[in-house]
């Protein structure tokens, strides 16, 4: 397995002029990763289902003087391929082509035995964790080929790589996602300047996690913020030639 550099110090400009888009980006890692990402540089498209919390991290980014960000709002529950194609479009116009993907956004679902799982929740899991991701991606890649280095980051988890009792839809979820990052990982290696990995952030101060373990006392966790370089180093040219990786953060 490829390792992230330790003591890993990402050079200020690292991604100057880039285009990257962040999912799920209104709060949490996805909140921090876009902040992050516009600090050395990039131009964030951001991508959530809550408008006030996308133009707060958008006012935040205006603020610290970094370039300006891009909003689109849409439910990852409902949003069809079409949709995603007209967002894609609408990249292309504006922009002209896209460096970065950082499939941040997932629901947790209900943690409960696979005997009592609910049909409809799990499907709900299956379209926000994995379908959507696939239709985006799908509608994104010509703009990704257009990049003279391109990355793509799926966001995976502990249970996504050895399953554990009572995490259901989520888990099974997560195997998905290393199985999609995998496969396009292959399908794009001597095709395209693409890059694809999976990334697991880990035990992490978020509502998500919280939601998990209510009991958990979250000062004991790290930060999203505590993540960022591993983030950072794949998004860089640094991480050029890191393909198909199942990476973690901590």
């Amino acid at each position: 397995m490829t390792r992230i550099p330790e003591n890993y110090a990402p050079a200020p400009d690292l991604l100057r002029e880039r285009i990257i888009l962040v999912t799920g980006a209104g709060a949490g890692i996805g909140r921090s990763a876009a902040l992050c990402f516009a600090a050395h540089g990039a131009t964030v498209i951001l991508l959530g289902r809550t408008l006030e919390k996308l133009e707060a991290v958008y006012d935040a980014i205006e603020a610290a003087g970094y370039p300006q960000a891009a909003i689109f709002e849409t439910d990852m529950l409902t949003a069809t391929a079409e949709d995603y194609q007209r967002f894609a479009d609408h990249i292309e116009e504006e922009f002209g082509q896209l460096d970065g993907l950082l499939h941040n956004a997932s629901i947790l679902g209900q943690r409960r035995p696979i005997a009592q799982a609910d049909t409809q929740q799990w499907q709900d899991v299956m379209q926000v964790n994995v379908n959507a991701q696939m239709m985006l991606t799908q509608a994104l890649l010509p703009l990704l080929e257009k990049a003279a280095s391109a990355s793509i980051v799926f966001t995976s988890s502990g249970v996504g790589r050895k399953g554990r009792a009572y995490w259901g839809a989520y888990a099974v979820s997560k195997f998905a996602t290393e199985g999609l990052m995998q496969t396009l990982a292959d399908e794009l290696e001597n095709t395209t300047n693409i890059r694809v990995n999976s990334l697991n952030p880990g035990a992490t101060r978020t509502a998500m996690r919280a939601a998990a373990y209510p009991g958990e006392n979250p000062n004991t966790l790290k930060t999203a913020d505590q993540l960022m370089p591993t983030y950072l180093y794949l998004m860089g040219d640094e991480s050029v030639g890191v393909n198909g990786q199942a990476l973690n953060a901590q």
